[in-house]
């Protein structure tokens, strides 16, 4: 059993993260205030010690602790560390992420040392951003000092200041949202504090606002925890690491997309260029803005480039790169400027058009580009100093190789696709999370059935999270537990809402789905169905579609090319394509009504 600790940004993470499982665990917060929506969680609430902590562990058998607090929750994590270490149950601390230390900011390790520093420099009219339970903390300087505090609007706030006799003509509230340059601009301080809170502190703004501003910056460091603790970053660390220490915690295990580990490769291989060391695991950033620590399998360094390898984790998913080398080789290239990505061994050739990458050049899909490009730029930044140039002008050559891929191609469609000599190096969100059909459709029916249990008469099917984005503009007063992905699982999902007897069904879908739908296949899944070129055919023929775009169809490698071969100001096309949907799906919400919504790459809906 796990338990949870924390009625912050990551606490809520953590509790979706768990979710995932569809097991209960145990969720504890201080207060009653701090409420979460979780389908599995097990509230417990009220100050804990150790021994009532370690009563706890024992009664529910608990396994493992995840530490989601406030940085700041000096006690709690002091009793977490004491009761872990007694009851031996490793624990997890799913960290905010922190900025580097700006030495333009001053940095202090305690209150003390910041009164010192405040009354040493003369400086007598501070805001105090630290929360209200650091008046205390600060009352040797308000004493005798003109002190503005920030504090939460609340009933325990008030108390608290009231409390230590803080004058509250000095307090001001604040709003989740608040641009700070107008709170900072009417005081008019002479310095602002804060504490170093990590990005779900809103740490960036309070710091850029001061610098416009010309005010002075304080910072309190946060307070150093156990180093028995694990530290993690993200939704996909804390999960990984819950894999690792719980196997039977999640029924299948997440994985890496080879765009992840290519990117992960690159970044060790250029680090390890600049410095001449080799590292053992390096932190990427995912497209969602995560961070997470890939392992590096090996490194070689020579006088003018570099190779790192990764080994391919697709986790539970029955990935054929599984437990495969990708590797990045990088060189510094003083004829060009930027990043220039080549075709290593193993790694595919694009030979047809529609994929979004240039004829000719490798299978390197835009998203791990992206992705390489970002941290390469950052170690160049890092590493400034040791580069051949000045400043950030020295052009990087990555290439990306799989020994093997060759074969390990043919047991994929990427010949179909117009992808020759190997395979291709993909991942939109860098994160592979397998679902067994049944624990997939399990899901589906649990997320209805809370819909259903909050009084939704309409639920809003969706295949991910693109779709999701463009369809909730179109209903922006349902509650998000209305909003349900149906990954390839359409005729499950349908079924599932006709069986809970909801009203209406909308169905956000895109075109790649939708032809494969339209064609009788309530299961979308590419290792079940591919895209019928004749079919497609055979619809714009229908629809009275010139010569040139029948020929053009006959040349694609993907549906969403259909976008630019038939503008949608045909609106016959879609139509018959939307009909054909409804025709497949009609028997499957027979008491209640279906609405299909096509969405197109920009996020324009037809229906």
């Amino acid at each position: 059993m796990i338990l949870i600790f924390g009625g912050t940004t990551e606490g809520r993470h953590a509790v979706h993260v768990c979710d995932e499982a569809h097991k209960p665990y145990y969720y504890s917060t201080k207060g009653d205030g701090q409420h979460i929506e979780s389908m599995s969680a097990i509230r417990l609430t009220g100050a804990l010690d150790k021994n009532a902590l370690i009563g706890i562990c024992k009664e529910y058998g608990i396994r493992l602790i995840v530490d989601a607090a406030h940085p700041f929750a000096e006690a709690l994590h002091q009793t977490i560390a004491e009761a872990s270490e007694y009851m031996q149950i490793p624990v997890i601390c799913y960290e905010r992420n922190y900025p580097e230390h700006d030495n333009n900011l001053i940095w202090l390790d305690s209150y003390e040392q910041a009164i010192d520093y405040l009354e040493e420099n003369n400086i007598n009219n501070l805001l105090a951003l630290t929360g209200v339970n650091t008046i205390s903390k600060l009352k040797r300087y308000w004493l005798s000092h003109k002190c503005w505090f920030r504090i939460l609007d609340r009933k325990e706030s008030h108390t608290v200041a009231n409390k230590e006799g803080f004058p509250s003509e000095y307090i001001i509230y604040y709003n989740q949202g608040d641009d700070e340059i107008p709170v900072f601009s009417k005081l008019k301080p002479q310095a602002v504090i804060t504490k170093e809170s990590g990005d779900s502190g809103g740490f960036n703004e309070k710091v850029e606002a001061a610098r416009k501003l010309g005010i002075l910056m304080l910072v309190v460091k946060r307070p150093p925890l156990s180093d028995k603790f694990i530290p993690v970053y993200g939704r996909h660390g804390l999960r990984k690491t819950i894999e690792e220490l719980l196997p039977d915690f999640f029924e299948l295990k997440t994985g890496y997309t080879t765009g992840t580990c290519a990117t992960a490769a690159t970044k060790a291989a250029l680090s390890a260029l600049l410095t001449h060391e080799t590292i053992d695991e390096v932190s990427i950033t995912l497209p969602n803005g995560e961070q997470i620590m890939i392992p590096i399998n090996n490194t070689c360094i020579d006088q003018s480039e570099a190779t790192a390898t990764v080994i391919k984790d697709s986790g539970d998913d029955p990935d054929v790169t599984n437990g495969k080398k990708i590797c990045s080789t990088v060189r510094l290239n003083t004829e060009h400027k930027g990043v220039r990505f080549l075709q290593g061994e193993g790694v595919g050739i694009v030979t047809l058009p529609g994929l979004g990458l240039e004829i000719g050049g490798p299978a390197i899909n835009a998203t791990p580009r992206q992705m390489m490009k970002r941290e390469v730029f950052k170690v160049l930044r890092h590493y400034q100093d040791k580069l051949p140039l000045s400043g950030l002008k020295t052009g990087v050559d990555i290439t990306i190789s799989v020994p093997n891929g060759r074969k390990i191609a043919q047991k994929t469609f990427n010949p179909k696709l117009g992808i020759e000599g190997g395979i291709s190096i993909i991942g939109t969100s860098g994160i592979v999370k397998p679902f067994s059909a049944e624990a997939f459709v399990n899901s589906i029916r649990r997320e209805m059935q809370v819909a259903k249990a909050l009084g939704c008469e309409r639920v809003v099917i969706n295949s991910g999270a693109k779709s999701e984005k463009y369809v909730k503009a179109v209903y922006p007063t349902l509650p998000p537990q209305a909003f349900i992905h149906y990954g390839n699982f359409i005729g499950e999902t349908i079924k599932i809402a006709s069986d809970l007897g909801f009203d209406a069904v909308t169905m956000g879908i895109m075109i790649g789905k939708a032809v494969k739908l339209a064609e009788g296949s309530l299961d979308t899944h590419s290792k079940k169905v591919v895209m019928n070129k004749e079919f497609i055919f055979e619809l714009a023929n229908k629809a009275g579609c010139s010569e040139t775009t029948l020929s053009e169809i006959q040349n694609i490698t993907m549906a969403r090319q259909l976008w630019n071969i038939i503008p949608t100001k045909n609106q016959l096309f879609f139509k018959l394509l939307l009909n054909k949907c409804k025709e497949t799906c009609a028997s499957l919400l027979p008491d209640g009504k279906l609405t299909i919504l096509l969405i197109d790459e920009e996020g324009l809906i037809l229906s």
